[in-house]
């Protein structure tokens, strides 16, 4: 038997349409065909396994005790999770029967890992053939089909994507851990979750709230010089801003801004009224390819500005397209180059855009078919391409409003590539007037081609249009009729919003001080991938990290609060970044998951280190017993079965002993009261029943006796088993 096995329910039909029939439905899979023809199409719902949790290594990892980190398992494991177990179960009757599996996840990391999790948690041992569906029209998949390739050749991938799970597992579990514990306030409840990506996008907007919070706004002032040509018979006036040189640097900011009012006003009078020359005269005709298609990214940002979506509703939207109405190509993409083999679908794909989307017909039957851009490219092309319509005329139902607008907007990018470049006009004119200079500039859309097809060059054509500069030429004679001095503030950086946030987690590069990361960030830019970007911001909501003003993304007083306790190394970008450009090592074959798995452990026991230093510099010189092991002291910690004495130098030793001497938990002076099995000091606990009085030695001893008042009641003991 032959088996498919898609990463979700909605590819599984596709491909099972594009199969020879009959089709036969079942609980959870799909026959098609007959006799020894047949084959078997299921799917999984996403991830239907998961790391497991840290107490299915060692029971001391169920409880958050700071004496039990590092949370490093020694052989992984999976579990299945909950809400797939009936799924996961069709899968594993399946796939024991199976003479042959095909691959069927999506084309990215992830879509390899889920698939390959599941072959190799029943143990496949039948041949694995990989197909990468992008597109779910039938004639797509059909084609898609007919290529299938062996599943070895992508394992390289499916490592990259479990090196990602298990350094998320590990940064996570134990930093997590490590920092609520260390940070929380006493008798405070909920956790300060720590995230190798989430982390530092927090970190970027509370950076960004600290800015504008700490921002004192300056005055600078802008010097303009109204001029006409002298000997010029046409209406040749213009103006030109003032040059800032080296004699007023002095009055100057970072930015070359004049900061000193005076010397403003001064300026003016010295040029008002005063002949100059023009010393530069360029001008020119500067033509604009049309933009790429879309990647998830760009279409996150684009549908933010100008719709105001958020990240996770833009991609919901494109799911949705792409899933029930088959009307885009796969969404989670990085790449916005095409495959030069859909250059042939151009114009089915044309006609589909003007069914689905009336209002651009006029558009679509404008377009020059023939016209080849730049955005087919096949050596650009990698598991993704480009988001674009598919040659579906009709969606499955009505499109709602957001989906509409999110069809608009791919389909605008698509038909941009038949359109002609846009040609700009530029401009410059630089003078000198005495020993002060000046710069005039012009830029305006000569002939507007593909930009026809953008919304927000559409929606500013009743704006006002500068006054073009007059064609002069060098060494022109010029008069300064007038010179104005403005008043200006400077404005402090905005908050993010959905669009910004995102765009500023794509150009992660733009945020790192060190030059030689940033210029190797450059080549691996960002934060998270296309699919997961949306969903780490959500989670950031979710946890109460971020909150939203109108359309601003702030930080919540939490979210300041856990950035301020980090170490920048984690609350910083240069370090998760980096981390991603190894995984896109790994799925090249340029790095070892393992030795990337080392580091992330080493790194991981650093910053446990250094949060235990504070700890040994309060406790100098203890008095309390040394350690039976390594003569260390010893400090009291909380265990399972109760107050313990253990070694300060955990994890490295292990050492532990019972306490000798336990005073009651009130607080009193009292001395210790002896078990009456054992003669060891009994210690009073809170059960889930009330207080109770336990023996020290536990579990070598396990007597209990009843509380009264504070006091153990030794008449009645209760032999309470703990």
């Amino acid at each position: 038997m032959r088996l498919y096995i898609a990463e979700k329910p909605s590819l599984g039909r596709a491909i099972a349409a594009a199969l020879p029939g009959p089709l036969e439905k079942g609980p959870g899979w799909l026959r098609c065909g007959t006799g020894a023809d047949a084959v078997i199409v299921s799917w999984c719902i996403g991830h239907l396994l998961e790391p497991a949790e840290p107490a299915h290594y060692d029971p001391r990892w169920q409880r958050w005790q700071l004496q039990d980190l590092p949370v490093f398992p020694v052989r992984w494991a999976l579990t299945p999770r909950d809400s797939a177990r009936k799924q996961l179960n069709v899968l594993e009757a399946l796939i024991r029967k199976a003479s042959a599996i095909v691959h069927a996840g999506d084309p990215d990391r992830e879509g390899q890992l889920l698939v390959d999790e599941v072959i190799r948690y029943f143990g496949a041992t039948c041949a694995v053939e990989r197909v990468l569906i992008n597109d779910l029209t039938p004639k797509a998949v059909a084609k898609a089909l007919s290529a299938t390739t062996d599943n070895k050749h992508f394992r390289r991938l499916s490592n990259s994507a479990l090196a990602r799970q298990r350094a998320d597992w590990l940064f996570g579990i134990n930093l997590t851990r490590l920092y609520t514990l260390t940070y929380r306030k006493p008798g405070e409840k909920g956790v300060y979750s720590v995230g190798r990506v989430q982390t530092p996008v927090l970190g970027l907007v509370v950076g960004r709230d600290k800015a504008i919070n700490e921002f004192e706004p300056r005055p600078f002032f802008r010097i303009t010089a109204n001029c006409h040509a002298t000997d010029s018979e046409s209406d040749a006036v213009f103006s030109a801003r003032w040059l800032p040189d080296d004699e007023h640097q002095a009055h100057l900011d970072e930015e070359n801004r004049l900061l000193d009012q005076t010397v403003a006003q001064r300026i003016a009078a010295e040029v008002e009224g005063r002949p100059g020359r023009i010393t530069e005269a360029r001008f020119r005709d500067r033509k604009e390819s049309p933009p790429l298609p879309l990647s998830l990214s760009v279409l996150q940002i684009e549908a933010g500005k100008l719709f105001h979506m958020g990240a996770k509703d833009v991609l919901d939207v494109a799911q949705s397209l792409y899933e029930k109405h088959q009307l885009i190509t796969y969404p989670r993409s990085d790449c916005r180059y095409l495959p030069e083999g859909h250059f042939d679908q151009r114009e089915s794909v044309a006609r589909a855009i003007e069914r689905v989307a009336p209002e651009l017909a006029a558009a679509a039957a404008a377009a020059d078919l023939d016209r080849r851009s730049a955005a087919w490219n096949d050596k650009k092309v990698d598991a993704h391409h480009g988001i674009i319509p598919t040659a579906r005329t009709k969606p499955a139902s009505a499109l709602s409003p957001a989906e509409t607008r999110i069809y608009d907007l791919i389909s605008r990018y698509y038909l941009m590539q038949f359109y002609p470049d846009a040609i700009h006009r530029e401009g410059r004119l630089s003078l000198a007037i005495g020993r002060h200079n000046f710069r005039a500039s012009e830029t305006a859309v000569f002939d507007a081609g593909w930009k026809a097809l953008e919304i927000r060059q559409r929606e500013s054509r009743g704006e006002k249009t500068a006054k073009p500069l007059p064609r002069l030429e060098k060494d022109t004679p010029i008069l300064c009729d007038s010179a104005e001095v403005q008043e200006r503030v400077t404005q402090p950086p905005k908050h993010f919003t959905d669009a910004t946030l995102l765009s500023a987690m794509t150009n992660i590069a733009r945020f790192v001080s060190d030059p030689e990361l940033r210029k190797t960030l450059r080549e691996t830019d960002g934060l998270g991938t296309e699919a997961t970007r949306a969903n780490i911001i959500e989670t950031l909501f979710k946890r109460d990290y971020l909150q939203r003003d109108g359309r601003l993304i702030k930080a919540t007083g939490k979210g300041q609060a856990l950035i301020e306790a980090l170490p920048e190394s984690v609350s910083q970008p240069d370090m998760t970044a980096l981390w991603e450009a190894t995984l896109e090592q790994i799925r090249q074959g340029e790095a070892d998951p393992k030795q990337f798995m080392a580091e992330l452990e080493s790194q991981i026991s650093g910053f446990l280190a250094e949060s235990a230093k504070p700890a040994a510099i309060e406790q100098p010189g203890a008095s309390g017993p040394h350690c039976p092991k390594c003569r260390a002291p010893m400090r009291q910690r909380a265990g399972k079965f109760g107050d313990f004495h253990a070694c300060s130098r955990f994890p490295n030793c292990n050492g532990t002993r019972p306490l000798e001497d336990t005073q009651p938990t009130d607080g009193s002076s009292q001395k210790p009261v002896p078990c009456p099995h054992c003669y060891a000091p009994l210690v009073r606990r809170q059960g889930k029943k009330g207080w109770f009085w336990g023996c020290s030695k536990y579990p070598g001893c396990r007597q209990t006796v009843d509380d009264k008042d504070g006091q153990p009641v030794l008449a009645k003991p209760t032999g309470r088993r703990r």
